[in-house]
């Protein structure tokens, strides 16, 4: 008979079976303790009238509970891993995905995927959620002064961004002249 051992509850260590091991692993992938049974190389009789005993076996229980709460360890980001995820925003180094449709000729179009920078506003808002983390490195003060920044070249951009798009700038500075003239005299 082969043991496998389990780490369970992170302090005890468990024996299983190799076949209870296996049992463990095919539970946790389909959530089914008939079909785990069956995979884990329990006879067909025996897993259809017999899974859920070995569901109920005390070792088996805890190797179970103990696998997902590492899974769970995984899944969860961490605190850090925000951080990094919310810089990496910031500087305008994670890419969004858009659809796109370009015109093919003949009144036909298509569709394309196009990796593009985060827009402006999630740089500000990745800024700003950052901003809230630190408080005790900032006063308030300072971080008003920031986001003011932040919001006044958010404007800016968007300025840029409409200036580039119209092609055509008017600007009528020569009435403005005039009409201080006229009313100065």
């Amino acid at each position: 008979m082969i043991f496998v051992w389990a780490v369970v509850d992170d302090v005890k260590e468990q024996k299983l079976t190799a076949r209870q091991s296996l049992f463990v692993n095919y539970y946790i992938e389909t959530g089914n303790a008939t079909e785990a049974a069956r995979r884990a190389g329990y006879s067909e009789k025996y897993a259809n009238t017999n899974a859920g005993k070995i569901l109920q076996n005390t070792t088996i229980k805890k190797a179970i509970t103990a696998r997902m709460k590492q899974r769970e360890k995984k899944s969860i980001a961490k605190a850090d891993e925000v951080l990094a995820f919310l810089t990496k925003v910031l500087r305008g180094q994670v890419k969004d995905e858009q659809i796109v449709v370009l015109g093919t000729g003949g009144g036909k179009s298509r569709a394309v995927k196009e990796e593009v920078k985060v827009s402006s506003r999630d740089r500000l808002k990745a800024a700003e959620q950052l901003l809230k983390r630190y408080p005790a490195t900032l006063d308030k003060a300072e971080q008003k002064a920031r986001i003011k920044k932040l919001e006044a070249d958010l404007k800016a951009m968007e300025a840029e961004k409409a200036v580039a798009a119209d092609d055509v700038v008017i600007v009528d500075d020569w009435m403005c002249e005039n009409d201080n003239e006229n009313t100065s005299s």
